[in-house]
């Protein structure tokens, strides 16, 4: 590319959300910003946004203009596809963007929570490929009361009818009377893997919902709304699985 081609670098980490052309400039003047995995120093850099890699701080900045990354609250009910044959509400039912997107892992019909949608065909493969091992977080209802070594129980491992599972982590979240709330964390995501988990160690599961996936959390999103994720979170979904 010769210096007549191209996005200035600074205009294009400032387009991507990073910041003001000016922070942009201090970013690559401090040896921050690599292209291609080679750092950059000088301010007239001109890169190709559609093809160049850029990371920030050791995070991939996503500079292709059509990629989109949303988070989106599944409610009870809904089927975590973008169609259903049958019928029945999906995800599509929601989605208020024209882009198509895919869904990034699913969760059971009575399981609501944290689903991200994009058309970032190989980040979605990697959040879902088991050898990437990204975490989820759920919150699960149990009827207490538990014992003290639950967490360390699950976390040793159970033996389930397809193979060893475990918790990555285990904490009580809120209890009131039997009615406890458990946060459990895993890194796999074999079918039904948190209700049959429970259910071996004793305790099946009343209420389930995921909470969060790798470094994205859902927080106060409702039901049925979603959301943009952020630059930042982009780059950790990115960091999460090596790109």
């Amino acid at each position: 590319m010769t210096d007549n081609e191209g996005v200035r670098l600074q205009k294009v980490l400032a387009e991507a959300g990073i910041g003001s052309r000016r922070h942009c400039e201090e970013l690559i003047g401090e040896g921050r910003v690599t292209v291609d995995g080679k750092k950059v120093f000088r301010f007239g850099e001109r890169v190709d946004p559609q093809r160049a890699v850029i990371h920030v701080d050791g995070k991939r900045v996503e500079t292709r203009a059509e990629m989109r990354y949303y988070a989106i609250n599944k409610p009870l009910g809904v089927v975590s596809t973008m169609a259903d044959e049958r019928g029945r509400k999906s995800l599509a039912d929601y989605v208020e963007v024209p882009e198509r997107l895919f869904h990034v892992g699913r969760l059971d019909t009575d399981t609501e929570g944290l689903i991200l949608l994009t058309n970032d065909g190989e980040l979605s493969h990697r959040l879902t490929h088991p050898s990437y091992g990204v975490f989820k977080t759920y919150l699960a209802e149990i009827h207490g009361p538990i014992p003290r070594d639950l967490g360390k129980r699950l976390k040793a491992g159970m033996t389930l009818e397809d193979g060893p599972a475990k918790a990555d982590k285990f904490r009580v979240f809120d209890q009131v009377g039997r009615r406890v709330l458990v946060e459990i964390t895993l890194h796999e995501g074999r079918k039904h893997i948190v209700r049959r988990l429970l259910k071996e160690a004793g305790f099946p599961v009343q209420q389930l919902a995921r909470i969060e996936f790798g470094p994205v959390k859902l927080g106060s999103l409702k039901p049925g709304t979603m959301r943009a994720l952020t630059v930042r979170e982009v780059g950790e979904l990115y960091k999460a699985v090596g790109l």
